[in-house]
């Protein structure tokens, strides 16, 4: 038997948002220490959940599944219910009985009978106490499929100066190595752009000095190193990557079962500061980045199972997946990643190469918000890797005007922002791309330009703040909604506020919190903007 996904429950260094992950009804108890639930007689548990739904949809047309197993251990008599949940159909139940689980003994389930009504939508498992309390201890999805050649996989994790985010990452992954079943076909290697992780070499890890080219040079290094390693697949990774090792074991057996070279995972991505949210299920790119999903609240079933129906649809032509996680075997790279000091590499590297792109539900990575990143030496490089974009790539191609409006789009989203300091960085960026292929022979570790913009930034920096620096009319912060027509087209007319000649009187400063700072109508109108990240 191969375990296909096993089931995740919460962690305290993951996330402890209990509803991605399980549901119930009656009383239910979650032991964190033990992961265990205990249930009373007559309490429900369903795990039509985000990280433990199983997508039959996308595992059966990426790979050959002769059959599906569910495999449970705990104690006491339970109600198993298995569901089939189709798409625009009546779901199905493919198992239903009274089952005594027995802690010494695993008790599996065939639910090949999936195959009579389609091989379409997701499973999940709900287990029901009856005359008495009830454990779950783990349980899994499981085939007996053929694994004809084991993919040697290294996982290639590229850091600057972030030690011990680094080094916290290393040490959970030689731990899941340990009992993991394919341990020995995975191999860790850490490229080190600041020359200061100071990452112990062991059997399972590999750490290697590399100049600081930015991320995309330090992916650059990783890929080359794993093809010269002999490694069949490769999984770039965030040096702070914050997700449950159960990443690994579902994207290691997806590859292995795939039945097309080109089978690559891109995981998905939930911002720290509200982990219930999806930020991104994989993106595509077309003028601007477009994510997929963004916004759907992981905590509600429904909202989870539409998700799921639709990301095993057609997916663009276009889509990528981010760098904070993402597989794929290395000898489908027919274009490696541009190794300067890019923005927006995973793009491009998406785009030139052939890759059938998967997302799995419960494969994300859980990131810190965008917004309080964002600056004008990041919109610099942002600008930059958009045009190169579409100057580059046959999928993209624009004519001149075409590929300007990006540009001019850019800035003006700056500039109605009050964003002045970023405008100046992203026409700087223009006009850097404007001199085409050499700039970039020059600059490769962009030292000069980083100077020049660091320069600009006066306003645009975070900085302690004191309360009488906060404007009086300090709004409570607002949940993103659709901007109502007529605010939308008086902000197109005004410039957003900018030509309203009383604007600064009646308006004057305003205070906005970090979700709306890369938002264009909060800025409606106002002669000064403090943001106030989520340290406030």
């Amino acid at each position: 038997m191969i375990t296909l996904q096993n089931f995740v429950c919460p962690e305290q260094e993951i996330c402890t948002e209990h509803e991605l992950y399980y549901h119930t009804s009656g009383a239910v108890g979650f032991s964190e220490t033990a992961q265990t639930f205990t249930l009373s007689p007559g309490a429900a548990l369903s795990f039509n959940s985000y990280f433990n739904l199983f997508n039959l949809s996308k595992w059966t047309a990426a790979c050959s599944l002769a059959n599906l197993w569910f495999g449970v251990t705990g104690s006491g008599q339970v109600e198993i219910r298995i569901i089939h949940a189709l798409p625009e159909r009546s779901w199905e139940i493919l198992f239903c009985d009274m089952v005594t689980l027995k802690d010494d003994s695993p008790h599996l389930i065939d639910i090949s009978n999936f195959a009579r009504h389609s091989d379409k939508g997701l499973i999940f498992v709900e287990f029901k106490a009856l005359e008495h309390s009830a454990t779950i201890r783990n349980a899994h999805f499981s085939s007996d499929a053929t694994i004809t050649t084991l993919p040697v996989l290294t996982v290639s994790i590229t850091t600057f100066k972030r030690e011990q985010q680094v080094r916290q990452t290393v040490a959970r992954l030689e731990t899941f190595l340990k009992d993991f079943q394919f341990a020995e076909q995975i191999h860790v290697q850490v490229v080190d752009n600041g020359n200061s992780a100071q990452v112990p070499a062991s059997d399972a890890v590999t750490p290697m000095v590399n100049h600081n080219y930015g991320g995309a040079g330090g992916f650059a290094r990783g890929l080359l190193e794993a093809q010269n390693s002999g490694a069949s697949h490769c999984l770039f990774m965030d040096d702070d990557a914050s997700f449950h090792m159960e990443n690994i074991a579902r994207t290691y057996v997806f590859l292995a079962l795939a039945n097309s070279p080109k089978a690559a995972v891109a995981g998905a991505m939930i911002n720290n500061t509200h982990k219930w949210a999806m930020w991104e299920n994989g993106a595509y790119f077309e003028g601007s980045c477009h994510p997929l999903f963004c916004g759907t609240d992981l905590r509600n079933p429904d909202a989870v199972i539409g998700m799921e129906f639709d990301s095993a649809r057609a997916k663009p032509p276009t889509l990528y997946g981010g760098w904070w996680f993402f597989a794929f075997a290395i000898d489908q790279v027919r274009h490696h990643p541009f190794p300067f000091f890019v923005r927006g590499d995973d793009i491009s590297f998406s785009l030139m190469n052939d890759f059938e792109i998967t997302t799995l539900n419960g494969v994300v990575s859980f990131q810190d918000d965008f917004s309080e990143k964002e600056s004008p030496q990041t919109l610099y490089l942002d600008l930059r890797n958009h045009l190169i974009h579409h100057l580059v790539s046959d999928k993209l191609r624009r004519g001149a005007l075409g590929t300007a409006r990006i540009a001019v789009r850019f800035v003006m989203r700056s500039m109605l922002r009050f964003h002045y300091e970023s405008a100046q960085a992203q026409l700087l960026s223009w006009g850097d791309v404007m001199q085409g292929p050499g700039f970039f022979d020059e600059n490769i570790d962009m030292s000069a330009r980083r100077a020049t913009i660091k320069a600009m930034m006066k306003d645009e920096v975070w900085q302690d703040i004191t309360p009488e620096q906060i404007a009086e009319n300090t709004p409570a912060p607002r949940v993103k909604k659709r901007v109502p027509r007529w605010l939308r087209y008086l902000g197109i007319f005004t410039l957003n506020g900018h030509l309203v000649p009383f604007s600064k009187g009646v308006w004057g400063h305003k205070t906005l919190s970090i979700g709306e700072r890369g938002l264009v109508p909060p800025a409606f109108g106002a002669a000064k903007i403090t943001y106030l990240n989520t340290t406030r």
